[in-house]
């Protein structure tokens, strides 16, 4: 082959793989990346709260606060070529039924949630290198979420389900003094004629290297990780400070 045809050809050649490895399903992250972010929301929610938001289908929810998702600050969908595959995490199966179950479809393949968290989440997250395998992201949230202990906190500082109020400023100071960060914690509303608020989900914030943060935006950033859990006309919100709070053991209300 000519010398000159033979660089055009390792040029092309070369051309050819760059594009490949630009479209495979694992990437890294840098700054520029169209889906880079930040930090981790590991998101709790209680049980009997999401039943109460929607009674369909949901059965004895747990006693102790369950998984919801491990979500980056910004993107969603990263990734729609990487396809959920329940048999990559057949060794995390016991603990994911356990700490991270459907909590509204108890009776129905559970893998439909967490392919909608991988798919939705767990493909964005895949930016870092410890997440980026559907094994290490639902492995990597189960070690969070055991690491954080929510439940087990909550009962240290006597915090647990009862039919009487709590203040909400309690509530925080208790985490915070435990944790020493500040979480976001999420409520729904009073209804009407009612005058307390349901806590509902409580998220924990950390770091690209995994390090507990405090979840409040700092002066000038922007917070674009809004409410993740809506059933019908009934939203979680930011809870408010002054309403009564009702951390509830039972679901009521079923219609």
């Amino acid at each position: 082959m000519e010398p000159a045809k033979l660089h055009y050809w390792i040029l092309g050649w070369f051309s050819m793989a760059l594009c490949c490895w630009c479209t495979s399903d694992t990437f890294t992250q840098s700054d520029s990346h169209p889906h880079s972010w930040k930090k981790l929301y590991l998101a709790h929610h209680w049980p009997v709260t999401v039943c109460k938001m929607n009674a369909n289908d949901c059965h004895d929810p747990p006693q102790y606060w369950t998984i919801h998702g491990l979500w980056p600050d910004k993107g969603e969908d990263c990734n729609r070529t990487w396809h959920f595959n329940v048999t990559e995490i057949k060794d995390l199966m016991s603990d994911m039924r356990h700490y991270w179950p459907d909590v509204l479809h108890s009776s129905l393949n559970r893998t439909q949630f967490w392919k909608h968290e991988w798919d939705k989440h767990g493909t964005c997250a895949a930016t870092l290198e410890v997440l980026n395998s559907q094994k290490k992201y639902f492995g990597k949230a189960l070690e969070l979420y055991q690491h954080i202990d929510l439940s087990g906190c909550l009962l240290k500082a006597r915090i647990k389900p009862r039919s009487s109020y709590y203040k909400m400023p309690v509530i925080k100071e208790a985490l915070t003094r435990f944790y020493g960060v500040t979480p976001k914690i999420q409520c729904l509303p009073p209804e009407e004629g009612e005058e307390a608020q349901t806590i509902g989900q409580i998220e924990f914030c950390f770091t690209k290297e995994l390090q507990l943060i405090n979840c409040t935006a700092l002066k000038g950033e922007s917070n674009p990780m809004q409410v993740h859990l809506k059933l019908g006309t009934q939203e979680l919100s930011i809870c408010n400070d002054t309403l009564p709070t009702y951390y509830p053991s039972e679901v009521q209300g079923h219609k």
